[in-house]
């Protein structure tokens, strides 16, 4: 099997069409939900995800507390699920990110923020779900059928209605234009060369994945997708947080991926690559821009909080060669269903 025979594949290079599609099919329903959320701020932000879904809410986090200026936080869904813990969530603003809409902890922290006086938004890609039937405020994400158990397309899905929301609550004309610009550069990113990191990673046992700011949600995706399609270990850090105990595991060989944005996170971020290569260790970094040994090509022209979404991209496909390399099926992780549903 090649890689562009993968689920994983397709469905990855799909994502250009669906955040296109995406935006005109929501321009509506997201510029009335931005209108009255301008009219009656949240008092906070909380985000509600599993998985792949929650990396996505961590990316919001960088997103609406940069440019909104409200806190966001992320609920541990056992505190309502399991612990059945009453929140104080009057005013604010929840955000239930889900690719099925069904999972069960999920549906019982919508149903607990509503009893709270919250205002419940769903960014799912199942219309019909159960947490679509409960939110104020349905943002499909448009995805269309995603079949690998590896999610793509819906992630990166997830982040462009994030950046939509952001942009017509803010009514930034700006960030508006950038993101019509988006699919065509996600579809002219589609062919950029990563094939250095399978290279890198074939044989590889460990690794970490660094990020931070609007960097570290694609972090956190990329070391789950690791251990998921590739049977890789590898664990997500800040760049900050990484200088602390993990920095004492990173020595010669030790491989390390960096992702990095155009902005004021860049400088440190590639001082700790340097710090690592100076120690031997083997380092990767995606940055716009950027070109030479152990650097991976990602485009430039677009502002920063919008180069995750295209270096995610990259990663996916990249990331479906791996797994085969690593004699992996990345459609079908083992022990894995597409659904999970927890408690």
């Amino acid at each position: 099997m090649a890689a562009r025979d993968t689920l994983m594949y397709s469905e990855a290079h799909e994502s250009a069409d669906v955040v296109a599609r995406q935006f005109a099919a929501n321009e509506a329903v997201v510029a009335a939900l931005a209108a009255a959320l301008r009219a009656e701020p949240p008092r906070f932000i909380v985000t509600c995800a599993r998985g792949s879904s929650d990396h996505a809410a961590a990316y919001a986090k960088y997103v609406f507390e940069t440019r909104l200026g409200i806190a966001t936080a992320s609920a541990s869904p056992s505190v309502t699920s399991v612990y059945a813990a009453e929140q104080q969530w009057q005013g604010a603003l929840f955000l239930a990110i889900s690719q099925s809409g069904k999972s069960p902890d999920l549906l019982r922290n919508a149903e607990a923020a509503k009893r709270a006086g919250a205002r419940v938004v769903a960014l799912v890609n199942v219309e019909d779900s159960p947490l679509a039937a409960l939110a104020d405020t349905v943002i499909p994400l448009h995805a269309g059928p995603e079949r690998s158990v590896a999610a793509t397309k819906s992630y990166i899905a997830a982040l462009a209605a994030v950046l939509h929301l952001c942009a017509r609550w803010l009514d930034d004309a700006e960030l508006g234009d950038a993101l019509q610009r988006l699919p065509q550069a996600l579809r002219d990113n589609w062919s950029a060369d990563w094939s250095p990191l399978c290279d890198a990673l074939a044989d590889a046992h460990n690794l970490f994945v660094v990020g931070r700011g609007y960097g570290l949600g694609i972090a956190l995706e990329a070391a789950l997708k690791f251990k998921e399609t590739c049977g890789l270990h590898a664990e997500a850090f800040s760049a900050a947080e990484v200088k602390h105990g993990p920095m004492a595991l990173v020595g010669p060989d030790f491989p390390v991926l960096c992702f990095v944005q155009d902005d004021d996170t860049l400088d440190s971020t590639l001082a700790v690559a340097r710090e690592f290569r100076g120690r031997g260790a083997q380092v990767l970094v995606a940055a716009p821009g950027l070109h030479g040994a152990g650097m991976l090509p990602v485009a430039t022209g677009l502002p920063a909080m919008l180069t995750p979404l295209l270096i995610i991209q990259s990663f996916y496909r990249a990331a479906s060669e791996l797994s085969l390399r690593r004699g992996f099926n990345p459609d079908v992780p083992p022990h894995l269903n597409k659904v999970t549903e927890t408690v």
